[in-house]
């Protein structure tokens, strides 16, 4: 059978063609629809990383991770989109402190991707810190709640963006003042 199909490809090349290329759409999007329906179920404490290709798989149980095949720019626009679009979360967004060290030398890309990012993260304010930091987070985190990693082809080092989920409908200054109100009202 194997054969039969082998040999009638060679005849007609268009013969499996049809179905690889059917299957490559659902394959190319399955990360879109996994980010789609994981999102709502996301909240403040959960995050979502989009990731270098080296990136580590961990351990922690609460992490997910999806190879998207995929450019990490157009992972992370569609991430903060689709968390722009949600009613419940708003992003909150760390970046290895190491990027802006990298040189073109050592890693070639680097200065084309700060580039990228930057113009992809222009509307929002981006914290740094060291990988070693994110990952023991994230690890950390891991453990209570839910992590969704999506790996994609970039491979400049030190590339990854790491986005924790906060909540949409209050904002950290209404959180504080809501925290000052309960410490003032429990020494009376």
């Amino acid at each position: 059978m194997i054969r039969s199909v082998l040999f009638l490809s060679l005849l007609f090349p268009g013969f499996l063609a049809p179905s690889l290329l059917a299957q490559q759409p659902r394959e190319a999007n399955a990360w879109k629809q996994a980010l789609t329906k994981r999102l709502p179920l996301l909240g403040h404490r959960n995050w979502i990383l989009v990731v270098d290709s080296a990136y580590p798989l961990q351990t922690s149980p609460g992490l997910e991770v999806i190879e998207t095949n995929a450019g990490q720019i157009e992972v992370t626009r569609a991430v903060l989109a689709q968390i722009k679009d949600s009613i419940h979360v708003r992003p909150v967004i760390f970046m290895d402190a190491e990027l802006p060290f990298l040189t073109e030398e050592d890693s070639r890309g680097a200065n084309a991707y700060r580039q990228q990012i930057s113009a992809a993260l222009h509307d929002y304010t981006v914290q740094d810190a060291l990988h070693e930091q994110l990952i023991a987070q994230v690890s950390n985190a891991g453990k209570e709640f839910k992590i969704l990693v999506l790996k994609t082809r970039l491979t400049v080092p030190y590339s990854s963006v790491f986005i924790r989920l906060d909540c949409k409908y209050v904002s950290a200054d209404a959180e504080d003042r809501l925290r000052a109100r309960m410490k003032s009202s429990a020494r009376h």
